[in-house]
């Protein structure tokens, strides 16, 4: 049992390790030096100024609280195991030795933050899901994808938002957008950007015949910054229209749902849930200005690959993940190789081992 101290003074030593990859002394000194900058811009009545420190704040606040509380846990564990082992008492051993364990998860967790762009995967995204060519199929697999993400932000402990969905008359769903809250909600959801496949035997197939299904996942980050994106009012047509759904006392009775076309680019935003049509509007330009940032730098890394003699081929014959039902169990990340035989655990949103490995893989990738 001796060995649960070492155990912890080890995991303290990664925390401090950490401390400094992740410059935790540095963040705590600018959350100090942002005290002052919010009171000198209140002082000249600059709020925009203001507001985004105050923003930077509480980023900041956040992860210099996570590392810290990390490090006085095992601080505390360590006394524990020490006094626990002097007096031989195995219940607090065994017990000290699972909250080790739990700490140690959470430190993984915590590392893969290190592969990150801090301004831009530090955000609140979108995410979309299509279904592609197959009909009721498809978009029953869309379905099961929304399924799959809902389960996995409630996990992660995401705020989450279904701001567009839209049902198939038979099954499934012919479009969802999610807004998603969360620390690096952007950072960790970016690898499910692609298309995902799924091999099953046909719940709507009366001879029970093997059916392939596809549906694209789009994730994009909110732009926090309006300055990053500005829109030409006379570029966007902006068209009302009653929401379509299941039922309700605002169905078919106020033109609350919202369409938005940026001209030049020819995209088309729409947004038809229950808000009112004011809400909805404000939504659809958020997401139309993430969108065009999206595109903005997708122009920039293109110019790149162009230069570097890189060039992806997006398709649908390109899947990025593929979820066999039958004639076996398994899921596997074509990127990264990671394959597990537990599809029952990933369509329930376990979905971490995929998510985590692409991270480390992309940053390696571009290390190169």
């Amino acid at each position: 049992m001796g060995s649960i101290t070492e155990k912890a003074k080890k995991i303290l030593a990664k925390i401090e390790e950490n401390f400094e990859i992740f410059r935790v002394s540095e963040k705590a000194k600018r959350i100090e030096e942002i005290s002052d900058l919010i009171s000198e811009a209140y002082s000249h009545n600059d709020v925009h100024s203001a507001s985004k420190l105050l923003i930077e704040q509480t980023s900041l606040k956040k992860e210099v609280n996570k590392w810290e509380n990390l490090k006085k846990e095992v601080e505390g564990l360590i006394s524990l195991s020490e006094e626990g082992e002097k007096l031989e008492d195995i219940g607090i051993l065994q017990e000290i030795e699972k909250n080790l364990n739990l700490i140690e998860q959470k430190l993984n967790t915590y590392e893969i933050e290190k592969f990150f762009d801090p301004l831009i995967d530090n955000t609140n995204c979108f995410v979309n899901i299509h279904p592609g060519a197959g009909g009721v199929e498809s978009c029953d697999w869309a379905q099961m994808l929304l399924r799959m993400y809902t389960r996995f932000f409630e996990k992660k402990g995401f705020n989450y938002e279904i701001v567009d969905l839209l049902p198939d008359d038979v099954a499934g769903i012919k479009d969802a957008t999610i807004y998603v809250q969360g620390e690096y909600a952007f950072g960790y959801l970016k690898p499910e950007t692609g298309i995902h496949r799924l091999v099953r035997i046909s719940p709507f197939d009366a001879s029970k015949r093997r059916h392939t299904s596809f549906a694209a996942v789009h994730v994009i980050p909110e732009i926090k910054d309006d300055d990053q994106i500005v829109i030409d009012p006379s570029e966007i047509k902006i068209e009302t229209f009653r929401a379509s759904g299941k039922g309700g006392q605002h169905v078919n009775k106020t033109e609350s749902a919202v369409r938005v076309t940026h001209i030049p680019t020819g995209l088309v935003v729409t947004i038809q849930n229950e808000r009112s049509q004011a809400q909805n509007k404000e939504l659809a330009m958020k997401i139309l200005k993430s969108k065009l940032y999206e595109i903005r730098e997708r122009e920039k890394r293109e110019k790149i690959e162009e230069v570097s003699g890189e060039k992806k081929d997006i398709s649908w014959g390109n899947q990025i993940r593929s979820y066999i039902l039958h004639p076996y169990n398994s899921v596997k990340d074509h990127r990264t190789g990671i394959e597990t035989t537990n599809t029952s655990s990933v369509l329930d949103g376990e979905i971490d081992i995929f998510i985590n490995a692409y991270i480390k893989w992309d940053y390696l990738n571009k290390s190169k």
